[in-house]
């Protein structure tokens, strides 16, 4: 299953430090499903993207780079990719850019055929192969159909892929260079959100996140004394206010941290797919502990 963590810590930025392909013991576990990718996005000081990910090879050709990396932003989303559609390419890699937003995502879209029509003009947004790249620019038609209103593109696209599409999950992330949106839709996989007091539980420690099994670690000393907004995949320390999002509710951070989760879509998805319906390396990259 593909990892999602994004951060807002609007309007302040702040440098946050991650690895990705954090843990390299478990990586070495050759009996492990391994991962096809790993990105981070965040944005400049102007509020220009910056994505920098980098697809990987077959495991024995692999370098696991785990280096750190320092970055500086109101808000950060990473992704560890197992691709079900499309091959490891950086234009098939998470976060995508699209008009000055950065998107990543977790689940599993089908009848693409159908989607890409959808897409129309906007078609021309997506460059490599997968579902989530159609997804997201079928997101990005709808919110310049509600004139940049994001929560209502969002609402609009959801919608429509699940009332025409087979589809197992459509988790994912958006931010821009001040706001975060996370949405969890169906119940198949777990998408959790914290809402961090300055200084964590205790008041008095810095933000250090790690995923259960070490694939993404994330650490800022500036939320010592800062609150921030995090959404992750699964719980990753030990502050008891981590809880799930409710299937079919949209997070929303805007740029002074202010939150509101609404629920956009109350129905389940017409064409609904199950983890018994995937074969092959799709069912392999959605099994919820990645092996």
């Amino acid at each position: 299953m593909c990892r999602l963590f994004g951060l807002s810590a609007a309007p302040h930025r702040v440098h946050a430090t991650f690895w990705l392909l954090d843990a390299e013991d478990s990586l070495e576990e050759q009996s492990r499903r391994m991962p096809d990718g790993t990105g981070l996005g965040t944005f400049t000081a102007d509020g220009t993207p910056r994505v920098e990910k980098q697809p990987l090879a077959a495991y024995q050709d692999r370098d696991f780079e785990c280096e750190a990396k320092k970055r500086e932003s109101r808000t950060f989303v990473a992704h560890i990719r197992y691709a079900t559609t499309g091959d490891a390419l950086p234009v098939n890699t998470h976060p995508f850019e699209q008009k000055g937003r950065l998107f990543a995502h977790n689940g599993v879209i089908e009848d693409l055929p159908q989607l890409e029509a959808e897409l129309g003009p906007y078609r021309d947004l997506v460059l490599g192969d997968t579902d989530s790249e159609r997804f997201f620019a079928l997101i990005t038609r709808h919110i310049d159909e509600h004139d940049g209103d994001v929560g209502a593109g969002i609402a609009a696209a959801v919608g429509w892929v699940a009332d025409n599409l087979r589809l197992l999950a459509i988790n994912f992330v958006l931010v821009s260079d001040d706001e975060m949106w996370a949405f969890r839709y169906p119940d198949t996989h777990d998408l959790l959100v914290l809402l961090r007091r300055p200084g964590g539980p205790s008041g008095r420690r810095h933000l250090d996140h790690a995923s259960g099994i070490g694939t993404v670690r994330a650490r800022s000393g500036a939320l010592a004394t800062l609150p921030a907004v995090v959404v992750a995949t699964e719980q990753m320390d030990e502050d008891p206010n981590w809880e799930s999002l409710i299937p079919g509710e949209l997070l929303h951070v805007g740029p002074n941290r202010d939150v509101t989760r609404t629920m956009i879509i109350d129905r389940p998805p017409k064409r609904r797919l199950t983890l018994a319906d995937l074969t092959g390396h799709a069912a392999a990259a959605q099994a919820p502990t990645g092996h």
